[in-house]
């Protein structure tokens, strides 16, 4: 997409928790820019400081040192004009399960001081465009996960927001209503909101974001496009796995020097992921006399770019204080 003016623009922001004796360090010197019009996902595991950085952005926290405005409002001496720009939906529905989905899509639009008249056309519209209009009248009780989420993300719509902030907005959804968040926020996108994402996933980055950002233990380690980044981690590979580590080695040999034996049994060998690559990497271990058990040609993963740039599994249960 063509440059654009930056919306969002964050300094060295830094965040602790705990005691001068025994601070924990949660942000340590973050640098972001989202430019209008674009979605930038800030990807990182739990407790990298993605929700934190969330929440000094959206002015529900101080940052202990650093600088951040958004739409030229600086959040820490004009937190009110920031939050007149702004929409968040964090990574919990805040609705109100006793009510029916438009009683708090109308409650929401009361509290942000919406017209009546502009309320009522604003709620059915939000309702028609999440695929909510059937269950409208229907208590919250009898919503599914990803039903909620898309209110959730429609209360925070109301307003219209330049940008809007959604903290890991699909955890906890099966890939049904994953896929089905993902085409209503790109249709948010389309119609001129910039949107500040926070996820684990790589495969949401890819389908969401212009740009990701890649942060771990409170510094963002790594920029770029969500291909930029896979290729930083290699291209696809053949996964090949033999029957014992005897073959495994035999195959790796005749796969000659780009080929590694991973877990005994595992071969792995970089391709262009063409069938006539793969098929004539398929007939060199056949031709050794290894045959392989299974084999897949398999792309760089959340895994695989996380173990390259941190050195550890993104997904790995980590102590999380307030991040």
């Amino acid at each position: 997409m063509p440059p654009s003016e930056p919306i969002v623009v964050a300094s060295g922001l830094r965040k602790s928790y705990g005691t001068s004796r025994r601070p924990v360090t949660v942000l340590d010197g973050i640098d972001l820019i989202l430019h209008r019009g674009e979605v930038l996902a800030l990807l990182g595991p739990n407790g990298a400081g993605k929700t934190t950085t969330v929440r000094i952005l959206s002015t529900l926290l101080r940052p202990d040192a650093g600088t951040a405005t958004i739409a030229g409002h600086d959040v820490l001496t004009a937190p009110r004009r920031v939050r007149e720009v702004i929409s968040l939906t964090g990574q919990y529905a805040a609705v109100d399960e006793k009510l029916t989905g438009r009683e708090n899509l109308a409650l929401m639009a009361r509290l942000a001081h919406l017209p009546r008249p502009a309320a009522r056309a604003r709620v059915d519209d939000l309702l028609e465009a999440f695929d909510l209009t059937d269950a409208a009248d229907r208590r919250l009780t009898t919503y599914s996960g990803g039903m909620r989420r898309r209110l959730d993300l429609a209360a925070g719509l109301l307003r219209r927001p330049q940008v809007l902030f959604l903290d890991e907005p699909t955890t906890g959804l099966d890939p049904r209503s994953r896929q089905g968040m993902w085409e209503v926020i790109n249709e948010v996108v389309a119609q001129g909101t910039s949107l500040f994402l926070t996820t684990q996933y790589l495969e949401e980055a890819d389908q969401l974001a212009h740009r990701v950002a890649v942060i771990d233990d409170g510094r963002v380690v790594a920029e770029g496009t969500p291909t930029e980044l896979k290729r930083r981690v290699g291209e696809a590979g053949v996964e090949l796995t033999f029957g014992s580590a005897a073959l495994a080695a035999a195959a790796a040999a005749a796969l000659a020097e780009n080929a590694a034996v991973q877990e005994d049994r595992l071969v792995r060998m970089p391709t262009d992921g063409s069938v006539a690559h793969v098929k004539s990497l398929l007939a060199r271990i056949e031709a050794a006399g290894a045959e392989p058990e299974h084999w897949e040609v398999r792309a760089p993963s959340l895994d695989d770019v996380f173990l390259t740039l941190t050195g550890r599994v993104a997904r790995a249960a980590e102590k999380e204080v307030a991040a």
